[in-house]
């Protein structure tokens, strides 16, 4: 079992490397150029790999879809490259997702931020009031 986790880790790295070069080089797609792969999952029989990405812009949910679109469109043309790029002999179906996750780390960022000032405004607002009553 403990191979089997060794192998899948390292075809998903590959796919990783190798899908981000190729987005870069050779898709030629202008929407393509601000996709930013965020992860690869690679099922235990090697067959299907999930390709996460986000965007670096933040985008909407069609402007999301449509790159998604775009993305599934070219993944023939993708795993045809990484069937020449590697020694593997079957290369996995690729689908792509948007990952939400960064964009919720983002709100989390803003939430936190936004109690920290709330906070120290508690905070300072407390000593002085606590100076000026023992004056």
């Amino acid at each position: 079992m403990g191979k089997e986790f060794e192998r899948t880790q390292r075809v998903s790295h590959f796919l990783h490397e190798e899908l981000a070069r190729l987005l870069q080089s050779t898709v030629r797609d202008p929407r393509v150029q601000e996709v930013n792969l965020t992860g690869v999952e690679v099922s235990r029989d090697l067959s299907h790999a999930k390709v996460f990405f986000t965007l670096m812009n933040d985008a909407s949910p069609e402007e999301r879809a449509e790159v998604t679109a775009v993305l599934s469109k070219v993944s023939g043309f993708l795993r045809s490259e990484l069937a020449k790029a590697s020694a593997m002999r079957t290369v996995p179906r690729l689908s792509f997702r948007f990952d939400e996750s960064v964009g919720r780390g983002r709100d989390m960022e803003s939430l936190l931020r936004e109690v920290r000032q709330a906070d120290e405004q508690l905070h300072t607002g407390g000593l002085e009031g606590a100076s000026e009553t023992a004056d």
